[in-house]
């Protein structure tokens, strides 16, 4: 298994992750995404090409008032703060129970970590609250008045991987 960047020669049509949206997505609005730099898709692919799963990164911002308190007092008063959005992340369904998931998760972090781009947190819009509780198992903090709205600090996601 690996991960890469979605490709042409990447099978999308026959991804089935169980949620209508994010199969919508993958099959017809990520490789336009990719194509405008609006979003890239990473793909785990099985040594056949199979797509067992993807995520989607992309640039984002934090407005400082969404942030409790707790984290606000240690940042500059700028009125938005860089993040990194994980936009999407889903499964094939017959891939799903395997840890593939936390895999997917552990490889956005990684790469949001190396990346050159300077960012506060990678943050997440779980789509319902076993989503949320995904990510917060894996340490993401929820925004102030938003509980399905999550982030985690940069500087976490690098002792992470230190």
């Amino acid at each position: 298994m690996r991960v890469e960047p979605l490709a042409a020669h990447h099978p999308r049509d026959r991804f089935t992750s169980g949620v209508p949206a994010l199969d919508r997505y993958f099959r017809a609005q990520a490789g336009q995404d990719a194509r405008k730099h609006l979003a890239a898709s990473f793909v785990l692919v099985d040594g056949t090409d199979q797509v067992l799963g993807y995520y989607t990164l992309s640039a984002s911002s934090i407005l400082l008032t969404e942030l409790p308190d707790t984290i606000t007092k240690r940042l500059p008063r700028y009125p938005l703060i860089p993040a990194i959005l994980l936009g999407r992340l889903a499964v094939d369904q017959g891939q799903q129970g395997k840890g593939l998931g936390r895999f997917l998760l552990a490889d956005a972090l990684h790469r949001a970590c190396r990346s050159d781009i300077a960012a506060f947190a990678v943050i997440v819009d779980a789509k319902d609250d076993a989503a949320a509780g995904f990510y917060r198992r894996e340490g993401f903090q929820p925004f102030t008045d938003r509980p399905l709205k999550l982030f985690l600090p940069m500087a976490t996601i690098r002792s992470l991987f230190a």
